[in-house]
């Protein structure tokens, strides 16, 4: 008795061409869509995958910035609260009354510094020389025994918040006081003579 292996068909179509081959050939064509429909599914998955990553840091950096933003205008307008306090701490007190509106005030103003403090708000050196990125010269001022470009007074304290310039200083530097410009005119030909 033999042993008999089933095996695939082996019909031939009306040119004796075997139908068995047709067949691999679609199975294989098929297969081979298939893998490309896969490859091109999985690409599109992770350029968006990809662009939901981007959009997500895109979005949290816009987040990010406005609240900055914010906080910078918050903070500026804190900064103009103390400048009140520290005039009214600059005024002279003669009662007793006085003495302890004064040392209210100068616990306001304490406290509210600690706050700055905490968000990361640092004064600017009160003296050295004046630097444009730092400071805001407002007046010039003649001053014998100081170098040019030394600061003489702040007028408005600056600072800055988290490293970078938040309120520059308002300063007082020495320095020749700007004169105005010599009367042109004056030295010009009247233009009717000849």
């Amino acid at each position: 008795m033999k042993n008999h292996e089933p095996t695939e068909p082996t019909g031939t179509d009306e040119h004796g061409e075997s139908q068995a081959e047709p067949s691999r050939a679609r199975e294989e064509s098929e297969l081979d869509r298939l893998e490309r429909e896969r490859d091109e599914y999985l690409a599109s998955w992770k350029r968006a995958a990809a662009d939901y990553q981007n959009l997500r840091r895109r979005l949290q950096g816009d987040i990010d910035a406005a609240i900055a933003r914010q906080k910078k205008e918050l903070l500026g307008d804190l900064l103009l609260v103390l400048d009140y306090l520290d005039m009214a701490l600059a005024t002279p007190v003669t009662t007793e009354e006085g003495r302890s509106l004064h040392a209210g005030v100068e616990a306001t103003r304490t406290a509210l510094l600690s706050v700055l403090e905490r968000e990361g708000v640092r004064p600017l050196p009160d003296e050295g020389r004046f630097d444009p990125a730092l400071h805001a010269c407002v007046a010039r001022a003649e001053a014998r025994g100081r170098e040019p470009g030394e600061i003489l007074a702040i007028l408005r304290r600056g600072y800055t918040l988290e490293g970078r310039i938040l309120r520059p200083a308002q300063v007082r530097v020495a320095g020749e006081p700007e004169t105005e410009p010599a009367d042109e005119e004056a030295e010009l030909p009247d233009p009717g003579t000849d």
